[in-house]
């Protein structure tokens, strides 16, 4: 998840970044010239303003003129953020939880809804936005194989120039220990309950959450 909130976090502030003053903030804004439907659906079901979602969408039109984004389009997008890994796998599975209707494209409406949880909602929201994620095949548990390739994706994503070295097995060691917290009736799998139980009642699972928040 901190991944996620990171990357998109230095999105938003670039696609956000102040006009010099309030007429050309205006401006701008009149220059999104195909606006989604329901813009003002969208801001109440949203964290955003409407001037907000105005700019983000100018944002998301200038890297996805077609109004979606496809998976390969999203992978290289996601690629440029991390130049000294590999981003692809877990690029994947982050564009699966955003294509939440299973279609094989991103709208703007799906992408938005998930900026707003990952950037504005409550800690419950982002929890189970989070869970989502991990259920890979989404049947509705997580099971040790899914957090491995969740996990595993990320440490590829952060390549091999972190500090310290990460090692090999670092990657099994830490669902070793997380799954096992988790898993709290020891059935092997994970339920939302559990999930959720385990983060707001452990630090240390919160903190690995949150992990690559910054590293942008």
């Amino acid at each position: 998840m901190g991944a996620v909130m990171g990357t998109f976090s230095s999105l938003q502030t670039k696609q956000r970044r102040p006009s010099k003053d309030k007429i050309e903030d205006e401006l701008e804004m009149t220059m999104v010239c195909h606006r989604p439907e329901g813009l003002e659906q969208l801001e109440a079901q949203t964290n955003f303003t409407k001037r907000e979602l105005q700019v983000l969408y100018r944002g998301f039109k200038n890297e996805c003129p077609s109004g979606a984004v496809n998976e390969e389009t999203f992978k290289q997008i996601y690629a440029q953020f991390f130049p000294h890994g590999d981003a692809s796998t877990y690029a994947h599975y982050l564009f699966n939880a955003f294509d939440t209707t299973q279609t094989g494209s991103v709208k703007f409406e799906d992408f938005v809804t998930a900026l707003s949880i990952l950037l504005r909602g409550t800690v419950h929201e982002k929890l189970r936005w989070t869970f989502n994620l991990y259920d890979i095949n989404k049947d509705g548990y997580i099971n040790k194989e899914e957090m491995m390739d969740i996990v595993k994706a990320i440490y590829d994503m952060m390549g091999k120039y972190t500090y310290p070295v990460l090692k090999e097995d670092t990657p099994r060691q830490h669902v070793d220990v997380f799954f096992q917290k988790m898993d709290k009736n020891k059935d092997g799998i994970v339920t939302l309950d559990e999930f959720l139980e385990s983060c707001q009642e452990d630090d240390n699972i919160m903190r690995s959450l949150q992990l690559f928040q910054n590293v942008m």
